[in-house]
């Protein structure tokens, strides 16, 4: 018998990512007032067809990686070799203009929330997970718009964090050392800020394929631990702006080295890398000593990346799953699996599972809208601080065993690569391993003495506070965290 006889299985067909989605245009709806609505909805059914179209084919061109570090003559280059599909699929977000919605900021607080439902269409269908992440920017001065047009919307221009070998999270015990370059009468000054050398080791760097790093460095003494880390501005190729067309340049030619490539379970596609600085170029941001600070709303953005990455793939999963059991026929053809009692049960949880870390998702962000516009009251400023640890925490642990079920009511056939589950479950767990700090997380909210609060308002925050953290002390099983943070609680409230 030929394959193409016999039963043949049904293929599905998902839905349009926008307008088929359980949760998201309802919420919009409630969040954006209506003429901003209009705008934001014309812009995401245009974004959810090519979601649909160039964006899925794109991601089945792409391929992990590749580190060549020395060529025929021994000579280093480190020439990291991408596939034509991440290529292709930065360069998609690129034309999107999704990094420059959250500064160009056309739609005031409600910025945040445009740009974020775009990534949650798109994360389920996409492979650039960190790159979007860190396509983040840090000014010298406020007023000074200069950098915007040239590194959130421009190809190419991407930013790459790293982690230290020695404390990962743990910024207190960096390594990496920073020198001031001193002026001379045949130095030029830069207008980028104050020039300095950086040296050591970064253990973990995404998205090597970057052109720019936000890094850490120490500018004291290592005994004075995180208040002697000062931001820097380092290009990983210099110069650090071409005219267009020009060639890119050598990926050492600010002495930086790409030790080797991390081997990973999931986000096979992103280039992690450990990487050595040997007197590469950086430029302080900043006052000296003020890294960690300034580094902040850089962390606390990609929390509420990596949450929309967990709700994201989730939404895909769920699209797959929804328009399976619209085709997949039981009992000898009789009765589809939309109409089994059970199937419908299961999925039934799944989907109220979405819809609520979508508004929690959602709800935070627009708490963070309000708060970089200057119009979230000390309320929404102190509840944001609180839940966007705690968004990242949840939406990971819950998502991934959300996809799991996914793709058991699959079947068989959702052990498949080819139906995307598989691939959005190993992403998860990427994003579920860094879990293990949500509470330690919770524990620095409270750090930092915070203003006095009116009593009512006390009260408020201290309630929902509580709330959380016992939540995720019962889910994570740390009771001892759990103490901590209500005892910071009782002081500093």
């Amino acid at each position: 018998m030929r394959i193409e006889q016999g039963f043949q299985p049904a293929s599905f067909v998902e839905g349009h990512p926008y307008t088929t989605d359980p949760a998201l245009p309802g919420l919009l709806k409630r969040l954006f007032p209506p003429t901003v609505l209009q705008d934001v909805e014309a812009d995401l059914i245009h974004f959810g067809d090519i979601v649909e179209t160039r964006m899925r084919v794109l991601s089945q061109l792409v391929e992990p990686p590749r580190l060549v570090q020395y060529n025929q003559w021994g000579q280093r280059v480190d020439e990291l070799q991408t596939s034509e599909g991440w290529r292709g699929l930065k360069a998609l977000f690129q034309e999107e203009g999704i990094v420059g919605i959250f500064y160009e900021r056309r739609n005031r607080e409600f910025s945040r929330a445009h740009g974020f439902a775009k990534i949650l269409l798109a994360i389920g269908d996409s492979q650039v997970v960190c790159d979007i992440a860190n396509g983040h920017i840090i000014r010298n001065d406020e007023n000074d718009t200069s950098y915007i047009d040239q590194l959130s919307n421009e190809h190419d221009r991407w930013l790459c964090p790293g982690q230290q070998r020695a404390g990962g999270s743990d910024v207190s015990l960096t390594e990496t050392l920073a020198s001031p370059v001193p002026e001379t009468a045949s130095t030029t000054p830069s207008h980028y800020g104050q020039k300095y050398t950086l040296d050591r080791f970064k253990w973990f760097s995404s998205a090597t394929d970057s052109n720019f790093a936000l890094a850490l460095a120490r500018t004291g003494s290592q005994a004075d631990g995180s208040r002697a880390l000062s931001l820097f501005l380092v290009p990983l190729r210099l110069p650090m702006f071409r005219e267009p067309g020009a060639p890119r340049p050598p990926s050492t030619s600010n002495n930086v080295f790409v030790h080797r490539l991390k081997n990973k379970v999931g986000t096979q596609a992103l280039p992690t890398a450990e990487l050595s600085l040997e007197g590469a170029e950086g430029y302080l941001i900043g006052e000296p000593g003020q890294g960690v600070k300034l580094i902040t709303p850089v962390l606390n953005i990609t929390r509420l990346h990596s949450a929309t990455t967990s709700v994201g793939s989730l939404r895909r999963c769920l699209a797959i799953v929804t328009a399976y059991s619209r085709v997949r026929a039981i009992k000898g053809g009789a009765q589809l699996l939309k109409d089994t009692p059970l199937h419908v049960a299961e999925l039934a949880k799944v989907s109220v599972l979405y819809r609520a870390l979508v508004h929690m998702l959602f709800g935070t962000i627009s708490l963070l809208g309000k708060t970089e516009c200057g119009v979230a009251h000390e309320e929404e400023a102190l509840r944001l601080r609180l839940l966007t640890p705690a968004i990242k925490a949840f939406a990971a642990e819950k998502a991934c065993t959300a996809m799991e079920e996914c793709m058991a009511a699959l079947g068989g056939a959702g052990y498949m690569s080819e139906n995307e589950i598989g691939r959005a479950v190993k992403k998860s767990t990427a994003l579920k391993a860094f879990i293990s700090a949500a509470l330690s997380d919770l524990v620095a909210v409270y750090a930092v003495p915070m203003p006095p609060l009116a009593p009512a308002l006390r009260s408020s925050f201290f309630v929902t506070s509580r709330r959380v953290c016992v939540f995720l002390s019962t889910l994570y099983g740390h009771s001892t965290h759990k103490k901590k943070l209500v005892a910071q609680m009782r002081t500093f409230l």
